[in-house]
């Protein structure tokens, strides 16, 4: 991350070129913002809808496995290390 500037060694030429800069980049940042809050949204969608379809299909939404691996997460247990059950 760069450095804030010295603000009294600038001129105002500067301060206003410095200010228009971060401008830019804030627009370019907030665009990109959105970008990723739309690609999630999508995400987001599908999942929905694939755990919906298992639902209306009669699967469970949530194995053993998947009880399984939130209880190692939860226990501080990294993922793939054997539990005190295997």
């Amino acid at each position: 991350m760069d450095t804030f500037p010295d603000l009294g060694s600038m001129s105002d030429g500067e301060l206003k070129d410095l200010i228009q800069q971060l401008t830019e980049q804030e627009v370019e940042i907030s665009y990109q913002r959105r970008i990723l809050h739309g690609k999630i949204d999508i995400l987001r969608a599908e999942l929905v809808n694939r755990l919906r379809k298992k639902h209306e299909d009669g699967e469970g939404l949530i194995s053993g496995e998947d009880v399984q691996r939130l209880t190692d997460i939860l226990a501080g247990r990294n993922i793939g290390q054997p539990t005190d059950t295997e």
